[in-house]
């Protein structure tokens, strides 16, 4: 309370107390005071309500005290939140003017996955039409089950590859992040020529594989009759005819991995399904792969449980297995171990191998899966 309002107090007790003296009853005039004072407080009260629910068609009061304190208080507080407002408008703005620019169809969902805004090019690649389809849920405008079950159970960081409802022959990979309050970002990005790209380099990749095949054989047969006759040969010669040899070998092992990786991307039945003996299959790729450059330096240690079997292709799995198993045998130093393990626990079997080689950098970690990435 500042200086006037309690002048005014002190104004409204003296008057008060005077009248009552007057009237012979000073508590009558100090409550008939007191009755006034507040009556005064109450219009100041209900104007400052007045002004403060339309401030364009009523005036603050006028009035010194605290009254004029609390008009300059809600001024300031007004004016910072129509800054404050007015920015987070202009972001709003820039925010749709970015994703009306973006070529990937963006969407606001509410917590029930119903329409809040959506960019312009979710009606050519989705046939959303903003504002026409707000507060529908995305499910009835794309229909689609793989992407029903997407929404009803989101996750973060999930996405899917979906064939277009408007064009079967569009794909798109969708995506549905967190955003705001209680909201949902779904983007979906066109991945038709990227799709279309990787089918023509696994079509490059399976047939150049498969032309190698022929030419190697023929290579690798000639290769094998002129050593079966070195004995009749140039004494420079068999040495250079085993180098052949290897190499055609090695490059007719990688032709294999080739073809049989396409076959495994098209979803071919490699070989069948079949109960495999996996411990006797490590052993085998043990003896393999002891006549390997330096192999016989490593100290190969096994723990393999010989009565746990798995259901899968022998082809397969021999080119898994022994692919790890080679990369330990590369990149361990001589009489290093090497430990190869095949067991059971409650999560299920295991197959492990694990070396004291130089081991993977943190930023190639995220590509092992990459093909063709070393």
């Amino acid at each position: 309370m500042n200086v006037a309002d309690v002048l005014r107090l002190v104004f409204a007790t003296f008057a008060g107390g005077l009248f009552g003296y007057l009237l012979g009853n000073i508590a009558i005039g100090l409550l008939i005071s007191t009755a006034a004072y507040l009556g005064w407080m109450h219009m100041r009260l209900y104007r400052l309500l007045k002004w403060i629910r339309n401030r364009k068609e009523y005036e603050p009061p006028e009035t010194e005290g605290i009254f004029e304190d609390i008009s300059l208080e809600i001024d300031y507080l007004r004016e910072r939140h129509k800054k404050r407002k007015k920015k987070l408008a202009n972001y709003l703005k820039q925010f749709k003017q970015a994703t009306r620019a973006l070529p990937d169809a963006t969407v606001v969902l509410d917590e029930f996955c119903n329409v809040v805004w959506a960019n312009k090019a979710c009606e050519e690649m989705l046939g959303i039409r903003w504002p026409d389809d707000v507060n529908q849920r995305i499910t009835n405008l794309v229909r689609n089950p793989e992407l029903v079950d997407f929404i009803d159970n989101p996750s973060d960081g999930a996405n899917i590859d979906i064939v277009s409802m408007l064009n079967t022959d569009r794909q798109f990979n969708i995506r549905l992040a967190p955003y705001g309050k209680n909201q949902w970002l779904f983007v979906a990005r066109d991945t038709t020529e990227l799709q279309r790209a990787n089918q023509i380099r696994k079509d490059f990749v399976a047939n150049v594989s498969h032309e190698l095949k022929t030419p190697l054989t023929v290579i690798k047969g000639y290769v094998e009759t002129l050593l079966m006759q070195k004995d009749n040969l140039p004494e420079s010669y068999p040495p250079a005819l085993e180098q052949m040899e290897a190499h055609t070998d090695r490059m007719q092992s990688l032709v294999e991995d080739l073809l049989l990786l396409s076959q495994l991307e098209r979803g071919d039945d490699i070989g069948g399904q079949q109960p495999i003996a996996v411990a006797e299959l490590i052993s085998e790729i043990q003896r393999q792969t002891a006549n390997f450059s330096g192999a016989g330096e490593r100290i190969m240690s096994l723990e393999l449980d010989p009565n746990l079997y798995i259901l899968g292709s022998q082809k397969t799995l021999h080119s898994a297995f022994s692919n790890l198993i080679v990369n330990a045998i590369k990149y361990t130093e001589p009489r290093d171990v090497i430990e190869v393990s095949w067991y059971q626990d409650e999560e299920g079997a295991h197959f492990a191998v694990k070396d004291h080689g130089i081991g993977i950098a943190e930023q190639h970690l995220s590509r092992l899966t990459e093909r063709f990435y070393r």
